[in-house]
């Protein structure tokens, strides 16, 4: 199936007290360029949410933007700084033997000293850790499977668009190959009656033998068979991959190229007018192609 590369995708799932909200961003690229996008207590997850998108996206620049809610105080975590605590009792019992002092040191009073007692979010355990892997992934999956149909239904837009032009393209080279005989049956009488002329003016005959040759090879160079066998197997063969079901975007830009090419070649060898609008006429549409190739994945 025919996929673009643009697109856009969104998750949301809930559960165990957690939130995760996933958007799922991509646009045209020449390799698969992945960013992704983690609050910093799910830094540990970043290479799986990555590998879960190259499992199903093998080209384009996929930026990946993580949003997570506790709904709760599920990954609010209370730590005592001991050592610290220690050193502030140390301190406060030097003071009150140098000073005599009656004062008791109290819990409340250590409390109050900074960073003894300190709280912080975090993921504390291997149970509240799969639970976060488990909603997260839900929301991924929902914003990967939101992304791929987008990118799909494009896909199937510019599969539609590209047949179309194939078959305007394959329309105009059949015009061609109509004209092409005539053109050169044309032009040798054009040539003939020049060649006369010019001989008789100067009161020279016409070598018969010589003119055939050089009309021949005028024939010869102005043929352009081989390059309309090749321009109808390349529409062929674009027909063929639009239907494989791999990525197909290199191959499309390749075969853009070759045909490209080929009319090239037809124009440069074209020496009648109508031959050369018919071939600025097939580069227009072959361009057209092109800018729709590069959104293919």
């Amino acid at each position: 199936m025919v996929k673009s590369m643009t697109g856009y995708g969104r998750g949301e799932y809930s559960k165990y007290n957690r939130k995760f909200v996933v958007e799922i961003k991509s646009v045209n690229h020449r390799y698969n360029d992945i960013s992704v996008k983690l609050p910093r207590i799910l830094s540990g997850l970043e290479d799986a949410v990555r590998k879960t998108l190259q499992a199903h996206i093998s080209r384009g620049k996929t930026d990946v933007f993580v949003n997570y809610e506790a709904l709760g105080d599920v990954d609010v975590n209370i730590s005592f700084n001991a050592e610290l605590a220690d050193s502030y009792m140390a301190v406060l019992s030097a003071i009150k033997e140098r000073y005599s002092l009656d004062d008791k040191i109290s819990i409340s009073s250590i409390s109050r000293f900074p960073d003894v007692i300190s709280t912080g979010k975090g993921v504390d355990g291997e149970e509240a850790m799969a639970e976060l892997r488990e909603v997260l992934f839900e929301a991924v999956n929902g914003a990967l499977n939101s992304l791929i149909s987008m990118r799909e239904n494009e896909g199937t837009a510019l599969k539609s668009d590209i047949l179309d032009k194939l078959s305007i393209i394959a329309h105009m080279s059949g015009k061609i190959a109509k004209k092409a005989p005539e053109a050169v049956e044309a032009y040798k009488e054009k040539f003939r009656e020049r060649i006369s002329d010019n001989l008789k003016n100067i009161g020279v005959e016409i070598d018969e033998a010589r003119l055939l040759m050089e009309i021949a090879i005028f024939s010869d160079r102005a043929c352009v068979d081989e390059e309309l066998t090749r321009l109808s197997s390349h529409l062929e063969q674009m027909r063929q991959i639009l239907e494989t079901p791999e990525s197909i975007g290199r191959k499309l830009d390749f075969l853009v190229q070759e045909m490209n090419r080929e009319v090239n070649t037809i124009g440069s060898k074209a020496h009648d007018t109508e031959i050369t609008q018919i071939v600025v006429d097939l580069k227009a549409e072959i361009e057209k192609i092109r800018e729709q190739v590069q959104n293919i994945e």
